[in-house]
């Protein structure tokens, strides 16, 4: 594990000093020691000044800043520097440059702006890599690698229609496979010619120039989805090949984005690629600390569990929403201890010092265009450096333990929002959010596992809206259950199969016979139309009646049991809520969107029917969240209100790992704290 490789929780971040003379690089190294950074990102977007043509690489300042950072103590993240390719690259070989999903072929310019299937693009960037690995292979600064940059996009090349063309004669080998798999009968799509074949976009398929989820075939579109995160993994894995192919041993990874729940890429594919995961973190404004724990659980179940790197989170002011307030004092320190919290084994950020010019020259840094440490943000986080200094390497490595678990699929998410039907309201993410924030609430630990997930260790799993049924998935759910497992899935559950094709028979077809129920219809019901669920038995604190909305089926019980049933329009008196016995376990299913405080109920009733109790129970608004390091327990709390509150210990004494201080019974925790705390010994 990378991790075993550290003596502290890793601190820095993304580190430009070919923007600065040298005697602002001296300073630097300054300020980094009085803050406690020890590990700096460099050469992330150097291409260009690296290699100024074809033949020719100039290391000369990258070989100055690594010497410089190893002769102050901090350990380098080197980038390959292939996020943004030279304009030389653009105006010789224009195949470098990405189409656009309305067919304009961009110019030279920005970032981000690279066809991942342009032969160009992919020979130098590998050759950059390879050059990197050799020149810095045995230097002592050199920690780890950080291929390009923030991944994503989509392209709609020539390049990329003729390895889309490939790609799909290696997925179905014939023709005639892939016109049954995409239903080409439908407005006369059948396919004679793989050269027929072109891809979807606003062009061809898809109902807007600019929204790629609107199409009229939805398995085209989701084939597409799925080669084009495959051809961006290959750029990457290309680059980690040249630099493992000189450095066996070297760890190698990229930056996540999208807060972790970014659509155009399958992170649980890719993750199988990288040595750890890498995370950038940048909350809307409207993300509730809940939303942002599922993030950070999504990163760690990315890998099974193992910790990962916060590689970019923002000391204080973004620049590039609509409206950019400060991290008021204390958000900063609170946040990060939040990823701490959740498996982060590195707190870095976007940018170490504040750029001069260009679009994030009003990007939050450590140190800010005053030049030095007597501001607000550097003292705060100073404070932090100090605090991770002292803690040292007590939290590296330690994982976090869950019962309960629950289900995110990249292809379900892309093959949802791809459906014409039933309704716009119906998104994935949010329905996942709303069963994770039920444990959320309640300090009830849960894993985000995708579905090639070992499902034995654990006694509850949640599939929201799992359209999609993968092969053999609705096999091994039932195992799970058969076993003695829980199971809760939800409204709009197995749809179709792998390509889009709906499983005929009723719904939910595969999973009909698990859940005890036929979905005869499914209702999307206007706003004025909204129904409720009322309860037939009481479920602990699961009693009354309960808004609902966004889908609402008309379910036939096949053996379930029903535990409410809806209380309006036609389907009055129809289950709204199943419970079915199969084997030693027990399959529930959820008919509708219901409201947060029904879903509170329920996740609360099976947690206590299993034994799941919550880490500690907290005021609103304050988590508690462990993580478990060779026998030892690890307690995190965090205030994110606004106003001081207290928790109730119980009689565990506590030890603060960053004060000694020892405590039990009421605990005061002032406004946006974070207390941090072993479980003493007997």
């Amino acid at each position: 594990m990378f991790t075993e490789r550290l003596s502290k929780i890793l601190y820095g971040g993304d580190y430009n000093p070919e923007q600065w003379p040298n005697e602002i690089r001296d300073e630097d190294m300054r300020l980094f020691r009085l803050a406690g950074v020890d590990i700096a990102t460099l050469n992330v977007f150097s291409w260009a000044l690296n290699q100024p043509d074809e033949n020719t690489y100039r290391f000369d300042w990258l070989d100055e800043m690594m010497d410089k950072l190893h002769a102050n103590g901090i350990k380098v993240c080197l980038g390959t520097s292939t996020a943004a390719h030279p304009a030389w690259m653009a105006t010789r070989y224009p195949d470098v440059l990405l189409v656009e999903h309305d067919g304009r072929r961009r110019k030279f310019g920005r970032r981000h702006n690279s066809c991942p299937n342009s032969p160009t693009y992919r020979l130098y960037s590998e050759r950059m890599a390879s050059k990197l690995a050799e020149r810095y292979k045995d230097h002592p600064a050199l920690l780890l690698w950080h291929v390009n940059n923030e991944y994503g996009l989509r392209c709609y090349c020539d390049n990329c229609e003729k390895a889309f063309r490939v790609w799909l004669r290696d997925r179905y080998g014939t023709l005639e496979e892939l016109n049954r798999a995409w239903y080409t009968r439908f407005w006369g799509h059948t396919f004679y010619d793989w050269n027929e074949i072109v891809l979807p976009s606003g062009l061809s398929e898809h109902l807007s120039p600019t929204n790629s989820d609107e199409t009229a075939f939805q398995g085209i579109s989701l084939d597409y989805d799925r080669f084009n995160s495959d051809a961006i993994l290959a750029c990457y894995k290309l680059e980690r090949d040249a630099i493992k192919s000189v450095i066996p041993d070297a760890v190698v990874t990229t930056n996540f984005q999208g807060n972790g729940a970014y659509k155009p890429l399958d992170y649980f594919k890719w993750a199988k690629e990288l040595d750890i995961i890498a995370l950038d973190m940048y909350p809307a404004d409207d993300m509730t600390p809940g939303q942002m724990a599922m993030r950070y659980d999504l990163m760690r179940g990315l890998k099974g569990g193992d910790p990962f790197l916060l590689m970019e989170s923002c000391p204080s002011q973004l620049n590039w929403r609509p409206r950019n307030s400060l991290k008021q004092p204390g958000v900063n320190r609170l946040w990060s201890y939040h990823a701490v919290a959740r498996g982060a084994d590195a707190i870095m950020y976007f940018q170490l010092r504040r750029s001069r010019g260009a679009f994030e020259k009003f990007h939050g840094a450590l140190i800010d265009h005053a030049g030095h440490e007597n501001t607000r943000v550097f003292r705060e986080c100073a404070d932090i450096g100090s605090e991770l200094g002292q803690l040292g390497d007590t939290l590296l490595g330690a994982r976090s333990e869950a019962r309960a678990a629950i289900v995110f699929d990249w292809d379900n998410w892309w093959a949802l929002e791809h459906s014409s039907g039933l309704t716009v309201d119906l998104r994935y993410v949010q329905e996942i959010e709303k069963y994770y924030a039920a444990f959320y609430g309640r300090n009830i630990p849960v894993a985000m596992i995708g579905v090639e997930a070992d499902l034995t260790s654990y006694d509850i799993v949640v599939a929201p809206v799992l359209y999609l049924i993968h092969p053999g998935y609705a096999e091994r759910l039932e195992q799970f259950v058969a076993q003695g497992g829980t199971l809760v899935m939800t409204t709009f559950s197995g749809i179709v199969n792998e390509t889009d094709l709906v499983t005929t028979g009723g719904y939910p077809g595969e999973l009909r016979k698990l859940l005890g129920v036929w979905v005869e219809e499914i209702d999307a019901p206007m706003a004025h139309q909204q129904s409720r669920v009322v309860m037939t038995a009481r479920l602990g604190e699961l009693e009354g009646s309960y808004n609902c909305g966004v889908l609402c089926d008309v379910v036939h019980a096949e053996g379930a049991e029903t535990m409410a049933v809806f209380e309006r329009s036609f389907y009055q008196g129809c289950p709204a809520l199943t419970r079915n016995s199969f084997g030693s376990g027990e399959a529930w299913y959820v008919a509708t969107s219901p409201e947060p405080s029904m879903l509170d109920g329920l996740i609360s009733h099976l947690c206590e029917t299993r034994g799941i109790r919550p880490l500690l129970d907290t005021p609103p608004g304050v988590e508690a969240s462990v993580r478990v390091k060779d026998g030892r327990t690890f307690l995190f709390l965090l205030n994110h209100n606004d106003a001081a509150t207290e928790v109730e210990l119980g009689t565990d004494l506590y030890v603060d790992l960053l004060t000694g201080t020892r405590h039990n019974g009421k605990l005061p925790l002032a406004a946006l704290d974070v207390r941090i705390f072993s479980i003493a010994e007997a």
